[in-house]
Parts: C-alpha cells; structure tokens; sequence
C-alpha cells in the first residue's frame, strides 16, 4: 500500500502515529470547536444579543431636546423609585407564595396517586391530567375567563338560575385568584409529569426492602419517594418562580374582559410591555425588563441553592 493510500485512509480527527502532541492536541481542539459552533451561533444570536441590546437600550432615553442621549444608570434608578412597579412585582410574588404551593402540591400528590399503582384507570388519568398543558394559554385564559362572567358566563348563569348572588371572579379583589386558578389548571399535569418521571427511576430495591420491614404506603412515601424525587421538586419549583415573574398572557388576555381590574402594569411584564408598545417609552421598558430578569435570576438561584443544600445534606 502507497504512503498515499495510507494517509487517505486515516480516520479525521484521530492523532497520527508520530504526530507531535501539541498538534494532536490542537486538533481536537478544533474538532470540540466545531461540533458546538452551531449551538453557539444559536446562543448567541437569540439569548446574548437580545440582552446586550436590552442593557444597551436601557442606559439611554429619549428627550425632547438632544434625541436618544446616554444617561447612565438613571432609568435603574428611576426603576427602583417606581411605585407602579414595586406595586406589581410585589402582586406577582404574592402570586408566586400563594399559587405556586398549591399547585406543586396538586401536582404530587397526583403524580404519587398514579405510581401507586393503585388507580384505576391511571394511564388515562394520567393523559388527562397532563392535557390542559397542551391548551394554548390564550385559549385557556378565554375559556375560563367566559365561564367567569357575571352577566355572561357561567357564574351569571347559576346566579340566574338558582337565585344565588356568587362572587365576581373578575372583581379586583378576586382576578388574581382567578387567574391562579387558570395557571393551576394549566400546569399541574407538566408538573405531574416531572415528578412522576422521577417516582419511576426510584430502584425496585428500596420498595422490597421496604415491603420486608412492614412498611406502609405512607412509610414508603416520606422515607423512599420523597427524598429521592428532591431534585424533580426543585426543578419544577425554579420553573414555576419563573413563569410566576413572567406572569402575562393570562391576565392580558383577561384584561378585556376585567378592565376595572387589570390595569397597565398588573404584573411587571405588562408593565414593560405597555411601557413599551404603548407609551414609546423604549429606553424605560428596558430597564423595567433588566431589573426583573436579576430580581428572577437571584431568587431562582437562592431556591436552587437551598435545595442542592438539602439533597445533599440528605
């Protein structure tokens, strides 16, 4: 065989017999480079440059006289002295103490119903529980936002029909409950879903050594499935906090339907959006949107925290 052949039949990527090995090294150097270039482009292109351009955004405004001129930090400043925006994100962290519990319990006990084993009919359960996840959150908000209706929907009608005097679900002491109420029924299958893909990865092993020392389902639920699922659990609590700061589809969808209730800036969100696309207020909306994504960034990373702590203190 021809050295020529020889080399033609070299594999790519792999070093040669007698190649030096700062040049192999930098081969595969190159070779690493190229397999995750794609996603970098990607990366980059749809997650860091939005940012940059929204930091770059925010360290400007627009004035009467002079034009879009740099002002430094003061739209941050002006952010944090904000009444309408502490008013919101304080309404959204209520949201989150109250809505995100609930729903994460739903959730579990649900997922813990279906591994039990137990349940009748749990595949089918389980698909419907999981299906209002694959409702698009517009459609959802609609149709829950109709049956909340006093004069229209189906609180109007049982008030009719029965001479009873219900609640409005779209007062303003009630819409953020309502909307809770639609985001719970969205997502406690997703939620479920996560759990119970944790609860089937738990060793057969520990259930029969379980089962030998007499224990009960309870038994086997706080001392088996719940410290090994701990790691699901704070997953699906670091989405949630997120979804909850980024709470906007539903109350904006709702907001035709509840206009005494739902103002411009009802979650932070809304409030940058309106900033935004309603009052040109470009430079501000950025801002806004800044500071919530750090305000986001760090809870979430204290519940992570929290929560590896606990795993591995386990």
């Amino acid at each position: 065989m021809t050295a020529t052949a020889q080399s033609d039949s070299h594999p790519r990527g792999k070093p040669r017999a007698g190649d030096p090995p700062h040049r192999t090294r930098s081969r595969r150097r190159w070779v690493g480079v190229g397999f995750i270039a794609p996603f970098l482009a990607v990366f980059t292109l749809v997650f860091l440059a939005p940012i940059v351009y929204s930091i770059y955004l925010s360290l400007f405004r627009e004035r009467l006289i002079g034009g879009n001129s740099f002002v430094g930090f003061d739209n941050y400043v002006d952010v944090l002295n904000d009444d309408q925006f502490w008013t919101s994100l304080a309404r959204v962290a209520l949201f989150l103490a109250v809505q995100v519990p609930i729903m994460l319990g739903i959730a579990l006990a649900v997922a813990l119903a279906i591994d039990s084993r137990r349940l009748y009919a749990a595949n089918l359960f389980r698909i419907t529980v999981f299906l209002p996840y694959a409702v698009p959150a517009v459609v959802a908000t609609l149709m829950w936002g109709f049956m909340y209706g006093s004069r229209f929907g189906l609180v109007g009608s049982i008030n009719e029909n029965l001479g009873l005097s219900l609640p409005n679900p779209l007062s303003p002491d009630l819409v953020l409950l309502s909307i809770g109420n639609i985001v719970t029924w969205e997502f406690v299958g997703y939620n479920m879903l996560i759990f119970y893909s944790a609860l089937r990865v738990i060793p057969l092993s520990l259930y029969e050594a379980a089962e030998i020392d007499g224990a009960g389902q309870w038994r086997i639920i706080s001392a088996i499935k719940l410290p090994a699922i701990r790691g699901a659990l704070v997953v699906a609590t670091i989405f949630s906090i997120i979804g909850s700061f980024q709470l906007f589809n539903e109350p904006s969808v709702m907001q035709s339907l509840a206009p005494n209730a739902i103002g411009t800036y009802f979650t932070p969100n809304m409030y940058a959006y309106s900033l935004s696309f309603s009052g040109q207020q470009y430079n501000y909306s950025a801002a806004v949107a800044i500071v919530m994504g750090i305000v986001t960034m760090i809870i979430a990373y204290v519940v992570q925290l929290r929560g590896l702590r606990r795993e591995s203190a386990a």
